[in-house]
């Protein structure tokens, strides 16, 4: 059974988490950190994290950019294996987290959906292969009209995955409309999509002559990414301080 304090319990991402671990006979929600709360979850809700004193395996964080440090200083005293899902951290803070990751097990990944890290193992597998034969590479995510960033994390990290495969690196392209010139082979294209409540979708395209490979990713909720969280977390249980990401729970 592994024990979580899950930190931003009541956000959205938190009370997904909460159904899901509900049903799973291996994980309990021990404690819960937040600002806010009216009484309804089944565990204790502290407004402060150090003022936690529910013993627990390890920590999942989907809260906000401001209470990060907070946690870092409280997995740093405790030592309690961590899961960082909070994304939009500044250099400064995921340096902490890396310098967490020293004295303390730490999980963090671009993407915690399973599926989308099972691509990337694939994408590793075979883009050197298309690569080789003169497939042309295009990636096109879409998201929904709220998204902030451009291209996504995921797509980014993607295209690292990809490169990380070739014997020579591409570049990464994200216009093409300043350019009246053939398509260099050489390169990554990396478009965005934004509109209506598309959760996320990622498809990698592999153009060769006279054929087409399609690779693709759909996310039609959060679900996905809570359940990946969950799994991070039984994973972390009992593991020794280091980085981990969602490439080690998959295997």
């Amino acid at each position: 059974m592994t024990r979580i304090i899950m930190h931003g319990c009541n956000g959205k991402m938190g009370q997904v988490i909460t159904g899901i671990v509900e049903a799973d006979a291996n994980a309990q929600i021990v404690a819960g950190i937040d600002m806010f709360d009216d009484g309804h979850n089944a565990y204790p809700v502290f407004s402060n994290i150090n003022d936690c004193n529910v013993e627990a395996d390890v920590i999942i964080d989907f809260c906000s950019v401001n209470a990060i440090d907070g946690l870092v200083d409280y997995c740093s005293k405790t030592k309690t294996p961590v899961v960082v899902c909070t994304t939009g951290l500044s250099e400064e803070q995921i340096g902490r987290i890396e310098e967490l990751s020293k004295t303390c097990a730490v999980l963090r990944s671009a993407n915690m959906s399973l599926g989308i890290n099972t691509l990337t193992k694939i994408l590793k597998q075979v883009s050197a292969l298309f690569a080789e034969a003169g497939f042309d590479i295009e990636i096109v995510e879409k998201h929904h009209r709220l998204k902030l960033d451009a291209p996504s994390g995921t797509a980014l990290a993607l295209a690292d995955a990809i490169n990380e495969s070739l014997p020579e690196k591409y570049d990464y392209k994200f216009d093409r409309s300043a350019d009246r010139i053939k398509r260099p082979q050489k390169e990554i294209g990396i478009s965005a999509v934004r509109g209506g409540t598309i959760v996320g979708e990622h498809e990698i395209i592999f153009a060769g002559e006279d054929e087409v490979i399609e690779l693709k990713h759909t996310a039609y909720s959060k679900s996905i990414f809570a359940k990946g969280a969950v799994e991070a977390a039984k994973f972390l249980n009992g593991k020794d301080a280091g980085f981990y990401t969602m490439k080690d729970v998959i295997g």
